[in-house]
C-alpha cells in the first residue's frame, strides 16, 4: 500500500509563508498534494488531450500569483479555482460553440429513461438487484467501467467536475460552488444529475449487460 507524502508543512499558514518566501521545497510539497486533484478537474472541463498543458499553465500563474493570495479560502480551493479558470479558458481558446453556463442545463438524454424517474428525479420503481455478491465487485467488471467512463466523458463539463469535486475529491458544496462560480444550490442539482446518469448506467448494464 502506498503511503501518503510526508509533510514538511502540516500547519497551512507555515506552507503559505514558505510558498511566498520562494522556498522550492513548500511548491513540491503543494505539487505532491494538488497534482492529481488539479488534472482531475482539467480533464473534466476541456478533456485528457489537453489536460496535462492546463495543469502546467495553471502552476505558473500559481507560482507568479502566491504573494496576492489573500486566504479567503483555503489554500486548496484557491489552486483548484485557478485550474478551473485556466482550463475555461482553454476551453473557449479550442472554439466550444456551447459556453459552460449552456452546458449546464444538458444531461445525456439516452441515459435518463423519464419512466423511471420523477420530474425532480426520486425513482418511481427500486433499481433492479446487484447480479455480484456486491456494489464492489460490480464496479471492478471492466465492461462497467467502461461505460463509466464513457458516460462521464460526455457529461456536461461543469457537472462532470462537479460531480468528481463531490465524490471523488470529497469536496464540500460550499468549496464547489467557489472553484465553479456557481451557487450552491446548483451545485447540488449538477452532482444530483450526475448521480442520476450514472445510476442509470449501472441499471441498464444489471439489465442488458451493454451500456
Amino acid at each position: 500500500m502506498t503511503k501518503p507524502p510526508r509533510l514538511n508543512y502540516p500547519d497551512e499558514q507555515q506552507l503559505i509563508a514558505a510558498l511566498i518566501a520562494g522556498n522550492d521545497s513548500a511548491f513540491c510539497e503543494i505539487i505532491n498534494r494538488f497534482q492529481h486533484t488539479m488534472l482531475t478537474i482539467a480533464r473534466a472541463i476541456c478533456g485528457d488531450a489537453f489536460a496535462d498543458d492546463v495543469v502546467q499553465d495553471a502552476w505558473v500563474s500559481i507560482h507568479n500569483n502566491i504573494s496576492r493570495f489573500e486566504q479567503r479560502s483555503s489554500l486548496k480551493t484557491w489552486v483548484i479555482r485557478i485550474v478551473s479558470n485556466e482550463a475555461k479558458a482553454r476551453l473557449k481558446r479550442e472554439s466550444r460553440k456551447l459556453s459552460l453556463e449552456e452546458l449546464d442545463g444538458e444531461t445525456p438524454g439516452s441515459y435518463l429513461d423519464s419512466a423511471n424517474f420523477k420530474p425532480g428525479g426520486q425513482r418511481l420503481s427500486s433499481p433492479p438487484l446487484w447480479h455480484t455478491e456486491s456494489p464492489e465487485q460490480l464496479l471492478e467488471e471492466k465492461q462497467l467501467q467502461r461505460c463509466i467512463n464513457k458516460t462521464l466523458s460526455i457529461l456536461p463539463p461543469t457537472q462532470k467536475a462537479a460531480f468528481l469535486l463531490r465524490d471523488i475529491e470529497q469536496q464540500s458544496f460550499a468549496e464547489i460552488g467557489e472553484v465553479l462560480q456557481v451557487s450552491i444550490n446548483n451545485v447540488r442539482v449538477l452532482v444530483h444529475r450526475a448521480r442520476l446518469t450514472l445510476m442509470q448506467v449501472i441499471d441498464r448494464f444489471q439489465e442488458t449487460g451493454t451500456c
